[in-house]
C-alpha cells in the first residue's frame, strides 16, 4: 500500500515538474518570437531621392545626398541613445513606382502612410534649404502652425542645432501650414532644414562627413530634450 502511494506520488510529481518545464519553454519561446521594439520608435525620413533631387545649390550640389547621409548617421546616433529607428529610404532611391504618372505625390504619400503606420514617438525630415541671397545661412526647423507637440520638439531642435553648429546668426523655430507631410502626419513631426546649399560656406561644410555627424548629434539632443520635457 505504501509504495503504490509513494508511486503515485512520485508520477504526480513528474508530471508537475513537466507541466513547469513546458510553461516555461512556453514563455521563452513567445519572448524569442515576440517584436524587439521597445515603444521608442523614432521615424527618420530622408527628404527627396530617386528623380527628385530636391534643392540644387552651388556647384550643381543636389539635395537629396545630403539629407540621406545626415539621415543615416542621426539613426546611429539614435540607435547609441537606445532608440529604434525606421528609415523612410536608405538608398538615392524615392517612395514611388517607376512608372507612376505622378511621381512626387505617389512619394509624400508613401512617407506618410509609412510614418502614421509606424506610430513613432516622433518624426523628423531631414532637408537643405536655398534662397536667392547667398549670404543667407543656418538651420532652421519647421513645424504645424496647430500642433502644440510639434512646436516643443521644434524648439529643441532648433536651439540644439543653434548651439552644438555655433551658429551665428541662430534662427527660431517656424510655424507652417502648407508642407504637404507637416499637414498630413497624424503624430508629431517636424522638418529640419540643415542649411543653404545656396551659401558657398555652408555648402562646403554640410558635404563634410565631420559636420554632417555635428548636425546628426545636434539632432539628437534635441530630441532627447524634447522626449525629457513634461508633458
Amino acid at each position: 500500500m505504501k509504495k503504490h502511494i509513494a508511486e503515485t506520488f512520485m508520477a504526480v510529481l513528474l508530471i508537475l515538474c513537466f507541466w513547469v518545464l513546458a510553461r516555461q519553454a512556453a514563455e521563452v519561446s513567445a519572448d524569442l518570437n515576440e517584436p524587439k521594439s521597445t515603444g521608442k520608435v523614432i521615424v527618420v525620413d530622408a527628404g527627396h531621392g530617386g528623380d527628385d533631387p530636391g534643392m540644387i545649390g552651388i556647384g550643381s550640389l543636389e539635395e537629396k545626398g545630403i539629407n540621406l547621409e545626415i539621415a543615416r548617421r542621426l539613426k546611429k546616433s539614435l540607435e547609441k541613445a537606445g532608440y529604434s529607428v525606421v528609415m523612410t529610404r536608405e538608398t538615392d532611391a524615392g517612395l514611388y513606382d517607376e512608372d507612376s504618372h505622378s511621381k512626387k505625390s505617389q512619394d509624400m504619400q508613401r512617407r506618410i502612410a509609412l510614418i502614421n503606420e509606424t506610430e513613432p514617438l516622433l518624426t523628423v525630415s531631414i532637408h537643405q534649404n536655398s534662397y536667392q541671397d547667398p549670404s543667407v545661412k543656418g538651420p532652421q526647423v519647421f513645424y504645424y502652425e496647430h500642433s502644440v507637440q510639434g512646436e516643443k520638439l521644434a524648439k529643441a531642435l532648433q536651439e540644439s542645432l543653434n548651439t552644438e553648429l555655433s551658429v551665428e546668426r541662430p534662427r527660431s523655430a517656424k510655424a507652417n501650414t502648407t508642407y504637404y507631410l507637416l499637414k498630413r502626419s497624424e503624430g508629431v513631426l517636424v522638418i529640419a532644414e540643415c542649411g543653404f546649399l545656396t551659401n558657398g560656406e555652408e555648402a562646403e561644410l554640410l558635404q563634410q562627413e565631420a559636420y554632417q555627424q555635428k548636425v546628426a548629434d545636434a539632432l539628437t539632443k534635441g530630441i532627447i530634450n524634447y522626449l525629457a520635457m513634461p508633458d
